[in-house]
């Protein structure tokens, strides 16, 4: 098996952080990339982008509760204002 460089870890490891990786699941991702297991690299980034996209879902569920409540509000007051 060839030797993984260090400058090789180094950015997968910044990568992986940025994209929200914890230490496990980047432990896990440079043991797969030593042992050349690539089918399994992209299993554990695709379901962490999965994850990762729910979160997203769920905030942005969260701002459209928000949204229609401003909405709301808006609309009861141009309704007691007169529209002003």
């Amino acid at each position: 098996m060839p030797e993984i460089s260090e400058e090789r870890i180094f950015k997968l490891r910044r990568n992986l952080a940025d994209a929200g990786c914890d230490a496990p699941l980047i432990a896990r991702f440079l043991a797969l990339e030593k042992a050349q297991m690539r089918s399994e690299q992209y299993r554990l980034l695709s379901r962490h982008r999965s994850m990762l996209l729910s979160q997203l879902h769920q905030e942005q569920y969260k701002i459209d509760c928000l949204d229609h409540m401003v909405y709301t509000m808006q609309s009861e007051d141009r309704r007691t204002n007169g529209g002003k």
